[in-house]
């Protein structure tokens, strides 16, 4: 498989990013990036490497988040299929 390059925009600035995954991919992380960007630019005015460091940070807490609701959400569907199965004996079907 070969790599992919897209040019993106990133607070204004182009960036080519070299992927295997496709450029309409690449090009959706950079507009979340860009946008969570210019939202703590327009709350904080921090200097452009102390933005993209706040940014990291928000991006992954974001991202730890998700991965902790997609653990919740798979525990919650195996409780429930345990609970399936076992109204399923109760009522004798299998």
């Amino acid at each position: 498989m070969q790599k992919i390059r897209t040019t993106v925009k990133i607070a204004g600035k182009d960036y080519t990013i070299s992927s295997y995954d496709d450029e309409a991919y690449v090009q959706r992380v950079a507009a979340y990036v860009d946008r969570r960007m210019e939202e703590l630019n327009a709350a904080t005015r921090l200097p452009s490497a102390q933005l993209a460091v706040l940014t990291a940070i928000n991006v992954t807490d974001d991202m730890l988040k998700a991965h902790d609701e997609i653990r919740r959400l798979r525990e919650e569907v195996n409780t429930l299929r345990e609970e399936n199965q076992a109204l399923k004996r109760e009522a004798g079907l299998k």
